[in-house]
């Protein structure tokens, strides 16, 4: 199977704040706040962010920032495989069914 044609889901424990364009991440690990393990996305990455949605598929979600940044769709493809990547190393975010 193709990786754009997966899917990805965000993972729970975290709070989400979209502030002034750019949407910041805390996780919660013990019922608090890890304020060391603190994310922020930038323009870009919140637009991601906000496609994930266990249903949109990798493929689909760089077809949407190529279209919204009017950027090509393969290097929108290679932008966004990358970012959800370096999401899933950080445990953010995991492979959908």
């Amino acid at each position: 199977m193709d990786a754009t044609s997966k899917y990805v889901i965000k993972q729970g424990g975290c709070v989400t704040r979209d502030i002034v364009g750019e949407t910041i991440i805390v996780p919660i690990r013990g019922q608090v706040g890890d304020l060391d393990s603190i994310y922020t996305l930038n323009e870009v990455g919140s637009a991601i962010w906000r496609l994930i949605d266990g249903q949109t598929s990798v493929a689909q979600i760089a077809e949407a920032i190529a279209q919204q940044y009017n950027i090509g769709v393969e290097q929108a493809t290679q932008d966004v495989t990358e970012f959800l990547g370096s999401l899933e190393t950080t445990g953010l975010i995991s492979p959908g069914a």
